[in-house]
């Protein structure tokens, strides 16, 4: 199989996009807000994860550009802005779950 040339861009957007994946709070956002917009306190109550914590993780995520928001009110709402992302997290949430499986001894 022959791959397309490497852009150096894409690779760097590659990076970033893995590096702001590499939490386990923000692949769960993720993986929440790929089910639909999310009020900040509907992830707090989702992921049992205090509020400053799920700020922060969202702060990472729009900053690589992952998620936007909208304030609506005195409440915030996210969304992603690319859904190949949570189709990249889901996919590795399955792999990494097939590989758990198939290390099992028990």
């Amino acid at each position: 199989m022959e791959r397309d040339p490497i852009h150096h861009d894409a690779v760097e957007r590659a990076t970033d996009i893995f590096r702001a994946l590499s939490n386990p709070v923000r692949v769960a956002i993720v993986r929440e807000l790929a089910l639909g917009e999310r009020a900040v306190h509907e992830l707090v109550e989702a992921l049992s994860v205090p509020q400053p914590r799920i700020s922060e993780h969202l702060a990472t995520l729009r900053g690589a550009r992952l998620v936007d928001r909208e304030r609506q009110g005195r409440s915030v709402t996210y969304r992603l802005t690319d859904h190949h992302v949570a189709h990249i997290v889901e996919d590795a949430v399955v792999h990494a779950g097939e590989q758990g499986s198939t290390n099992d001894t028990s």
